[in-house]
C-alpha cells in the first residue's frame, strides 16, 4: 500500500471522530439539560476513545472500497 492510502484514511476517521463528537454533544445536551462544559467534555472524551478501534478499522475500508478501483463480485454457492 501507499502511503497516500493512509493520508486518505486519515481524512476520513476524522470525519467520523467529528460525527461521533457531535452526536454526543447532542446527546448530552438532550439528557443531561445543558450542563457546563465539563460535563460535554468528559463523556464525550471517553465515547470518542472507546469508539478508535471502530473508526480505526471502518475509515480505511471505506477508503479503500470508495478509491481503490477494486470492484468485488461474489460468487455464487453450487450445490
Amino acid at each position: 500500500m501507499e502511503p497516500g492510502f493512509f493520508y486518505g484514511a486519515m481524512y476520513i476517521s476524522y470525519a467520523f471522530t467529528v460525527g461521533i463528537m457531535l452526536f454526543g454533544g447532542i446527546i448530552v445536551f438532550n439528557f443531561f439539560n445543558d450542563p457546563p462544559a465539563m460535563g460535554y467534555v468528559v463523556p464525550i472524551t471517553i465515547f470518542s476513545l472507546v469508539m478508535v478501534p471502530f473508526n480505526f478499522r471502518t475509515a480505511r475500508v471505506i477508503f479503500i472500497h470508495l478509491f481503490s478501483g477494486i470492484s468485488y463480485e461474489q460468487e455464487s454457492i453450487k450445490s
